[in-house]
């Protein structure tokens, strides 16, 4: 809910000492911190330091909607702002700093939705965090928190209570100290600032290369076919501000879809053959898919928003494995066709490995690691449609928000997975309406073997009181040598009928 800041604040210095802030361990601070209505106080800015989180990636557990993204707490704006979910703890906000960077002081400027409690936690792989401060009183208004002493590559506030009915929100979260060791990014740099500059960069890319968008929107049908190397991977990066668009498609397209040929296909960002590429911090919006791999091996998108999609947000195809998709955000998708409009499509449809499958007669976009992602809402299809032939994936500590979901071809589940050997894992999910809602993940078996041995385990599913399982296998009898497993680590809350259909595994 939106809601005008109306709650006075006063000021409060949390008690502490220069001795005690030496003597505390690397990764634990002695926090000196205080409150107010107004902008961060002077007296806590007297030591000048580094702003370095203005405009970095940035993820949430959940977002209230899809006008309150986590990049707005970075955004440097005292008047756009994250928020989450209403009425459920915990959540949490993260801002990729960049590895190994070093953090002093954190301030944050919340809404009138504040935490009472939480923690300030960093983590050098986004998975296990040291806690640098712990708030137990938090009153709202402005925390400035100095004395801090900890370095890593994400900085997480993760709100365990809430000061309201509401959810969490904060304008800005700024984190000052030494950036970390992607500013400046290693090897050598192309910085461009147009649209001809992008696409002759991407055109003349070489290993170990880092082109640099500057902020501002570039506009065409941006392709990348040179690939990196496993020791020098080429990586394209901006900041949320640098926004890559496509008003394709056009022209005509004769067989499977391929670069050149006077076509566009209208995707955002295109890499076809391009393997060990890094995509980083940057906004993919208002295009007919937004990125788009084939033939891409090795590929990371990290820290990336894709918005307002005619089609699916990102597509792992042509046997485009061991990726990653992390840290990320899609939103806003199917905008043209809904039933097309998945967040994350892994793979092809049997019907048409005719274009995409290998020498196997598959789709091997095998092994893709999804970690750390905000979907939806707004995403018109499943959030990510895992698809027959694929294998060993992993789906982990994903946020899944099922408002939109247009039920058309079937597109009323968070995941549908088709797939074999995935793991699902530390994944939260939830529904409210409008929308279309089965299952939170449902299996489905269109391939002969496929859609099994897929294993769910500690993940949290809210279905709103319109989902009737958290987990639906489809089929067991097509599945009896490879079966499908459910583990009793899962929850459910909101359920028409319970966890799953099937055995639950202890």
């Amino acid at each position: 809910m939106s809601h005008a800041r109306t709650t006075s604040f006063r000021w409060r210095l949390l008690a502490a000492c220069a001795a005690a802030a030496l003597a505390a361990p690397i990764g634990v601070a002695t926090a000196a911190s205080a409150h107010a209505s107004g902008d961060v106080p002077a007296a806590a800015a007297v030591i000048a330091e580094s702003l370095i989180s203005q405009g970095r990636p940035a993820t949430a557990s959940s977002l209230e909607t899809s006008a309150f993204p986590a990049s707005a707490a970075v955004d440097g704006s005292s008047t756009t702002r994250w928020a989450s979910e209403e009425g459920v703890d915990p959540q949490w906000i993260q801002v990729d700093l960049g590895a190994g960077a070093s953090v002093s002081r954190v301030a944050l400027h919340w809404e009138a939705a504040y935490a009472s409690t939480y923690r300030v936690q960093i983590s050098a792989d986004g998975s296990s965090w040291t806690t640098l401060a712990d708030e137990a009183a938090g009153d709202g208004g402005i925390d400035d928190i100095s004395g801090l002493t900890g370095s890593g590559r994400y900085l997480r506030i993760y709100g365990t209570a809430r000061g309201t009915s509401y959810g969490y929100s904060l304008y800005e979260l700024q984190v000052y100290g030494t950036p970390g060791a992607s500013t400046p990014p290693a090897g050598p740099i192309v910085d461009v600032s147009t649209s001809a500059q992008l696409s002759t960069a991407l055109s003349a890319a070489t290993p170990g290369q880092t082109i640099r968008l500057a902020p501002g929107t570039y506009q065409g049908s941006f392709v990348a076919t040179t690939p990196g190397t496993a020791s020098a991977p080429i990586t394209i990066t901006g900041t949320r501000t640098a926004i890559i668009t496509n008003d394709g498609p056009s022209g005509s397209l004769s067989g499977c879809p391929h670069p050149g040929d006077g076509w566009d296909s209208g995707y955002g960002l295109w890499l076809y053959g391009a393997s060990y590429w890094n995509i980083t911090g940057l906004t993919v919006a208002d295009a007919k898919k937004g990125i788009v791999l084939d033939s891409a091996t090795h590929v990371t998108i990290d820290g990336v928003l894709v918005r307002d999609i005619e089609d699916e947000g990102v597509h792992f195809r042509r046997s485009s494995a061991d990726g990653v998709i992390r840290n990320s955000e899609i939103t806003r998708t199917g905008l043209v066709q809904p039933s097309y409009g998945e967040g994350l499509y892994l793979g092809s449809a049997n019907s048409n490995f005719t274009c995409y499958a290998d020498s196997s007669g598959r789709d091997r976009s095998d092994r893709v690691q999804v970690l750390d992602n905000v979907f939806g809402p707004g995403i018109a299809a499943e959030h990510i449609d895992i698809k027959e032939g694929t294998e060993g994936g992993v789906v982990r500590g994903n946020s899944f928000d099922g408002a939109g979901l247009s039920g058309q071809n079937s597109a009323d589940s968070w995941v549908d997975v088709k797939g074999n050997g995935y793991l699902f894992e530390g994944n939260t999910g939830t529904f409210s309406s409008p929308g279309t809602f089965a299952n939170g993940y449902e299996t489905h078996n269109p391939l002969t073997g496929y859609g099994c041995g897929n294993i769910w385990r500690d993940n949290d599913s809210d279905l709103g009181d319109v989902g009737r399982y958290a987990v639906f296998v489809s089929s067991t009898s097509k599945c009896s040598g490879n079966p499908n497993r459910v583990y009793a680590s899962n929850t459910v809350t909101n359920a028409v009928s319970g966890l799953t259909n099937i055995a639950v595994t202890p």
